[in-house]
Formats: structure tokens, C-alpha cells, sequence
């Protein structure tokens, strides 16, 4: 049954009216001031602006007028209540589950190398990609999983498209979702490596989690303020003690790790997240992350509107005609496929469909968590990218360039930027590195460092004091850690679904969430798919997940292309030919990027993983050493990832022309029929199953 909007209030109209005209004009000085820094602050009310209306108007409609959501009506957490999987959850803990599950490297990564080209572009695509993309895909592939038993992705893409293209789907998605998982985790793993400080909180928050997990379930059910509190504080707890521990011989030893015994420790944790109750590990351990998340941003707003930094990157730089040091290919299609979640990812759609619609009691609240956790990540993106913007433009290239290009010592690095146009002295350099207790800030490429260094600066504005940038420096590598780390125990647990999925078509017991058998088995492929290629990456800087890394962007993008592909399917299936265009334009344009993408990275003379492989095949011929290989062995090996990298690519794109075609045929054979014929679950009454 379709719900009608309500008209709002004359005081309401007056409210959403003025929203619209300072976001308005914050957005217009953002987009039109040229040859002076602005302020921030300018920045950030022009997103909080944007994220209001957006959730205000555009997730409503999707809600009421496309989804047709039904708080009567029972959700898969009601009906299956196993205690396991499905475990009707408190709406804030699903929506702290949800945020910290999707929000990984992406939009703390992404904004911050995207920069490269200016902070106009990225701004504005976060903001329209997050509004009319992200959040769209985020919100209806959670709201068509919640009426198809929480169904997966690929197994939806099943009953909806077909057995043949939807087997091949289910195995494309999962083969795309080790690569994001052992890239995140590869991400935790270099964020951690001989961190005592960061391991023993990430580790504390093991605990603590276990700890309101029991609390809730059996000591004070419902109580979700006094577990919140507990939970904060003994967090909190654990950041002020970490110091203590890496400050102390004696405790740091027990945590300090090297690459690979972090390996070993993520691949075991990712396990137990999978295996374990999903209300006493998963869901209380990720609702205590999203508090030092969201804590953490909402520090960064205030930090900006109370410093009010100027934006130091100007607003288009000449790199986005694709010559960037940070990263190679132009503005299109390469800015769309580098910021990522910040505005719209595949991964959600893996989350959207595994765990969040196992936990949610009413319908009603998919629009708070899908649509407005979105827009929470968007936010997070945001302050990335102000955090790197408002970094001197030639620290922000110090830090990002290969030495290969920039030099390895201060002079030389301050000598070659400052002929980009970017005019920056050794001092600047060796002061920024001193600041926050390093030896020296070159080569720290990635993104991660660069964040936390424009982190600590903002924050240090606030909170000054000697030594406090250094303190801030070293908070914001452990948040990062631990903001990544929630995609990965929630992926795995999300990856054994899907495998499971799969097994059951060989023997149907297999499918069954609750069976313990099912399940520990599914986990230790899951584990062992992606814990390999983590594994061996950690070992060998050209070995494991290192070799796939490249195509983390274009993957990622393509898993969010077949997610609204499918969201565009079900919508005509449903008879709601009207409302189309909301899943078709993003899915059009995610298909045009990821393509365009995929083919110069095949075929493109200077940026193609084709003409890399090619370079040093031709050095290797010639006797020359390039690198970052040391030796003709790894000469050789950087030939071979390359190529590999090459022909996946080439698999990738023609696993989303596939999908492509089975969805414009099931599209068309859907607008011919007079009833809707898409595959729900029977509705149930909520007040029949609720106690």
C-alpha cells in the first residue's frame, strides 16, 4: 500500500526553505570563489545543508512513494528470531552496526587523495553522489532484502534476474568482496604494525563488546542508554591507557606486532566475528566503534568551525588533467572510481543485504539506517577531505608523491614541488615531521598518514599544547585502524552467507544460517579466501593482496553498478515504472565510469596496467633496474601482477556487461507484463509474531 507524504507545516516550509538558501549560498562561494583560500566553514555548512534536504525529501520519497515501507509489517529479524543471525536489534545498534560496517578505508582515503585535483571536484561529487547515488543504493538494497528474508545480494540478483546470471553474479560479487576485504584489511594491518598503543585498544574493544553484549541480553535487557554509557567510558578508558602501555617496556612488548602476527590476529578475530552470536560480539563491538566515529568527526566540525581554517589546496589544481603524482588518470573517470564510499560503494550493498536486515525490528527504520548512514559516511568524507585541503599544498605533496619522483631527502622534495606551482621550503617539511614525532613526513603515501596529520593539525588548533600535536598525530592512525576494522568482522560474517548461499545449491543443509556445521565451514573458507591473500601480503610487499590493490577502486564501483542494476530491476518488477529513473541514472553512470575505467587501465599508453607491464618487460631487456624492485626477480614479478591485474580487469568488466544484459532483459520482459512479478515474502502482520 502506498503512504502518502504529509504536507508539511507553514513553520516547517519556512524551516526547509532557509536550510535551502544558506546551503545554497554556502555551496555558491564554495563552487565560484577562484584566486582566494576560503574558509572551511564554508564547506561544511554547505554539506550539513545538502544532507538535511537529502534526507529530508529525496529518502522520504524512496521510502513512501518507491520502497513503500511498512512499519506493520514483520521483518526478517521477527519471524527468523534464531538468536544466532537474526536478532531483532535496538534501531541506534543497528544503525551504529550498519555505520561501522560500511564506513572502512574509503571515505577516510579516498577524499584525501582525490585532493590531488582541488577540493572543488571531490566536494562536489561527495555531495551529489551521496545524495542521488550512495544513499539511494544503501536504502533499497537494504529495504528489498528486509522483504526477501535478508537475502544477500547475490542471491537476490538470483531470483530476480535468473538461475545462469544469477549464479554468475553470487560468484562475481563474491570473488569482488575478498579483494575489498583483504585490501581493508591489509589497511589495519600497516595502520597497526609495531603500534602498541593502537593494537591494545583495538584489542580492548574485544571485551568491552562481549561485556554489553551479555548486558543487554541477559542483565538488563532494553537498557540501551546504561550499556552506551559503560561501553563510551570503558572505551575512552582504553585510548588513555593505551599511552600508558606503549609508554611502558614491559606492556608494550605484548603489543607489538609485526605484519604478520597482525595477519594471523585479524584472521582469527574475523573468524570468531563470523561464528559467534551475532548480539555478543558483532553487533555491541561495532555500536561501541561508531561512538569514537562519529565522536571523533563531530570533534573535527567543531574543531572547524572553531579554528576556522583556510582551505589551502586551491579549488582546481592542473592535475586533473590526469599528469597527478598521487595518482594517474583524469578527473573522469578516475576521481568517481578513487573517492569511493565517501559518495557511493559496492560494499554497502554487501553489508545492505547481509547483516543490517538480519538485525532490524521495524521496517520503518531501514530509512534512518540505509539512507541516513550514508549520509553520516558522506559527512566523514567531508571532513577528510577539509582535513587534507587545509594541509600546506606542499606538505599534502610530500607526503603523497613516490620518491621516485619527488626525492628522498627535504631539499629535494621542496625543490621539485615548488615547481608544480606549490612553493614550499625543507623547513616547512623537517617541522611538519617534528610536530608529530617523526622522522621525516616523505613517502608516507596512501592517504591514512596525510588525514591523520591534517587531523592533528585541526585539532591541535583547538587544543594546542607541547607535545599535543604529536598526541593528536598518533589518535587519529589508531581511529583510522579501528574505523576500518568493523568492515572487516562484518564482511566476513557477511561472506560466510553468501558462501553458504552458494554451498546450498550443492546440498541444501548448508544453506541453513542457524547450523553450526554450515556456518563454521563457511567461515573457514571465507577466512582462508581472503586471510591468504592478506597473509602473504603482509610478508611480501609485491606478494598476496599487493597484487590485487590496483583494482580495489574499480571493483568496488562495479559492485555498487550491479547493486543499483539490480534496484533498478526489482523497481520495474514492482510496477513502480515511475520512479525508475532513481535507481537507473546512478546505475548508468556507475556503468559509464567503471567501464570507462576499466578499459583505459587495459588499454591507455600511459596509465593501463598493460603498458606498466610493458615498461619493465622493456627494462628487463635492456639490463635496467626501475622501481620499486630491487632485483631482476622482482623486475619480473611486477611484469606478472601487472598482467594479472590486466585480465582481471578485463573479467570484471565483462561480469558487469553480462549483468548489463540479463538486466535490460529482465527490465523489458517485466514492462510487458501487467502485474508485478518481482520475488517478496509474503506480508506478515508485525503485531501477529511480535511478543
Amino acid at each position: 500500500m502506498q503512504s502518502a507524504i504529509p504536507k508539511p507545516s507553514p513553520a516547517g516550509k519556512i524551516l526547509w526553505t532557509a536550510i535551502a538558501i544558506v546551503g545554497a549560498w554556502c555551496l555558491g562561494v564554495v563552487a565560484l570563489r577562484r584566486g582566494e583560500p576560503i574558509n572551511a566553514i564554508w564547506l561544511v555548512t554547505a554539506s550539513v545543508s545538502v544532507f538535511l534536504i537529502g534526507y529530508r525529501f529525496y529518502s522520504r520519497l524512496i521510502a513512501t512513494r518507491l520502497l513503500q515501507l511498512d512499519p506493520t509489517r514483520a521483518t526478517p529479524a521477527v519471524l527468523r528470531n534464531d538468536g544466532l543471525d537474526y536478532v531483532p536489534t535496538d534501531k541506534w545498534v543497528v544503525f551504529g552496526h550498519h555505520f561501522a560496517a560500511i564506513a572502512g578505508a574509503g571515505p577516510l582515503v579516498g577524499p584525501v587523495l582525490a585532493a590531488q585535483m582541488g577540493y572543488l571536484p571531490g566536494t562536489l561529487w561527495i555531495l551529489v553522489g551521496v545524495v542521488f547515488a550512495g544513499a539511494v543504493q544503501d536504502f533499497m538494497i537494504l529495504g528489498l532484502s528486509l522483504r526477501r528474508d535478508g537475502r544477500s545480494l547475490g542471491h537476490m540478483l538470483r531470483e530476480e534476474l535468473g538461475e545462469v546470471p544469477g549464479v554468475i553474479a553470487m560468484i562475481g560479487v563474491l570473488v569482488l568482496m575478498m579483494i575489498v576485504l583483504a585490501v581493508l584489511a591489509l589497511v589495519v594491518v600497516k595502520a597497526l604494525t609495531h603500534s602498541p598503543w593502537g593494537t591494545f585498544t583495538v584489542a580492548a574493544t574485544i571485551p568491552i563488546a562481549l561485556l554489553m553484549g551479555l548486558y543487554l541480553r541477559y542483565f538488563r535487557p532494553g537498557r540501551i542508554l546504561e550499556v552506551s554509557i559503560i561501553g563510551l567510558v570503558l572505551l575512552l578508558a582504553s585510548i588513555w591507557y593505551g599511552k600508558t602501555v606503549a609508554d611502558t617496556p614491559a606492556l608494550s612488548v605484548l603489543f607489538d606486532f609485526d605484519a604478520k602476527g597482525l595477519a594471523w590476529l585479524l584472521i582469527g578475530y574475523g573468524f570468531f566475528a563470523s561464528v559467534l552470536p551475532v548480539w555478543l560480539l558483532l553487533a555491541p563491538r561495532d555500536y561501541l566503534s561508531t561512538f569514537l566515529k562519529i565522536g571523533t568527526i563531530v570533534l573535527l566540525a567543531l574543531a572547524i568551525f572553531l579554528a576556522a581554517p583556510t582551505l589551502q589546496m586551491p579549488a582546481v589544481t592542473k592535475f586533473i588533467d590526469g599528469t597527478g603524482p598521487v595518482f594517474s588518470g583524469n578527473l573522469f573517470p578516475f576521481l568517481f572510481i578513487t573517492i569511493a564510499c565517501g559518495a557511493v560503494s559496492g560494499w554497502h550493498s554487501i553489508i545492505a543485504s547481509g547483516t543490517t536486515p538480519k538485525l532490524l525490528a521495524n521496517e520503518g527504520e531501514a530509512r534512518i539506517v540505509g539512507y541516513g548512514g550514508m549520509l553520516m559516511e558522506a559527512f566523514v568524507a567531508i571532513m577528510a577531505l577539509i582535513a587534507a585541503a587545509s594541509l600546506h599544498p606542499g606538505v599534502y605533496f610530500a607526503m603523497n608523491s613516490p620518491g621516485a619522483l619527488v626525492g628522498t631527502t627535504a631539499e629535494q622534495a621542496a625543490q621539485t614541488i615548488s615547481t608544480w606551482g606549490f612553493l614550499v621550503t625543507p623547513a616547512e617539511l623537517t617541522e611538519t615531521a617534528k610536530n608529530i614525532g617523526e622522522s621525516t613526513i616523505l613517502g608516507r603515501a596512501g592517504g591514512a598518514p596525510t588525514l591523520a596529520v591534517g587531523m592533528a593539525q585541526l585539532l591541535h588548533g583547538i587544543m594546542p599544547g607541547e607535545g599535543m600535536m604529536a598526541l593528536w598525530y598518533h589518535y587519529a592512525i589508531l581511529f583510522e585502524a579501528l574505523f576500518i576494522l568493523t568492515t572487516v568482522d562484518a564482511g566476513t560474517r557477511v561472506g560466510r552467507f553468501m558462501i553458504q548461499e552458494l554451498a546450498g545449491m550443492a546440498w541444501a543443509p548448508l544453506k541453513q544460517t542457524e547450523s553450526w556445521l554450515g556456518n563454521v565451514v563457511a567461515t573457514v573458507i571465507c577466512v582462508g579466501l581472503w586471510g591468504y591473500f592478506l597473509y602473504q601480503g603482509a610478508v611480501d610487499p609485491l606478494g598476496g593482496i599487493n597484487t590485487l590493490w590496483p583494482l580495489f577502486g574499480i571493483a568496488n564501483q562495479m559492485l555498487a553498478a550491479i547493486a543499483l542494476m539490480l534496484a533498478t530491476v526489482v523497481t520495474v518488477k514492482l510496477k513502480r515504472e515511475r520512479f525508475v529513473l532513481i535507481p537507473a541514472v546512478p546505475a548508468a553512470w556507475l556503468v559509464i565510469c567503471t567501464l570507462t575505467a576499466g578499459w583505459q587501465k587495459i588499454f591507455d599508453d600511459k596509465i593501463s596496467f598493460t603498458a606498466a607491464a610493458q615498461k619493465y618487460a622493456d627494462a628487463m631487456a635492456s639490463g635496467t633496474l626501475l622501481a620499486p624492485a630491487k632485483s631482476m626477480d622482482e623486475m619480473q614479478r611486477i611484469v606478472t601482477n601487472n598482467r594479472v591485474d590486466m585480465a582481471l580487469t578485463a573479467l570484471f568488466m565483462l561480469l558487469v556487461l553480462t549483468m548489463l544484459f540479463f538486466s535490460l532483459r529482465a527490465i523489458a520482459r517485466a514492462w510487458r507484463a501487467n502485474h508485478p512479478t518481482a520475488h517478496e515474502e509474503p506480508y506478515v502482520a508485525l503485531s501477529s509474531v511480535a511478543p
